[in-house]
């Protein structure tokens, strides 16, 4: 139990207060900390994943996601549209087709650590 260790208790008065002084300065302000919160929250979506997956091997129109996921187009063009208002996906238009791919090597590198922690022991 937490609350019995005193190691995670927790006194009003400091001696000293230097780790509140380091942590500070390096804090990550409310809206960006909410825009990351957004970026996780569109993780949280097991369709969402599977997208990044495919787009993580190659760029894919709709209709090649919508046959490689097994599902409606327009199911399809809904999680797209959310995945590019948080600058997850991007899109190249080429002709008729439009064709969507991981926005950079951010959200890559992203998709693969988080694969590599659910995938580890």
């Amino acid at each position: 139990m937490i609350g019995a260790d005193p190691l995670f208790q927790c006194e009003d008065e400091h001696a000293d207060e230097t780790p509140a002084y380091v942590v500070l300065p390096n804090l990550v302000d409310e809206e960006t900390a909410s825009r990351l919160a957004e970026t996780f929250k569109a993780l949280s979506d097991a369709t969402r994943v599977r997208i990044l997956a495919a787009l993580r091997q190659t760029e894919l129109c709709v209709g090649d996601l919508a046959r490689c996921l097994n599902m409606e187009q327009s199911a399809v063009s809904h999680q797209l549209r959310l995945l590019r208002q948080l600058r997850l996906v991007r899109a190249r238009r080429q002709g008729r087709h439009v064709y969507y791919a991981l926005d950079d090597e951010h959200i890559h590198d992203l998709f693969l650590q988080g694969l590599d922690h659910v995938q580890h022991g």
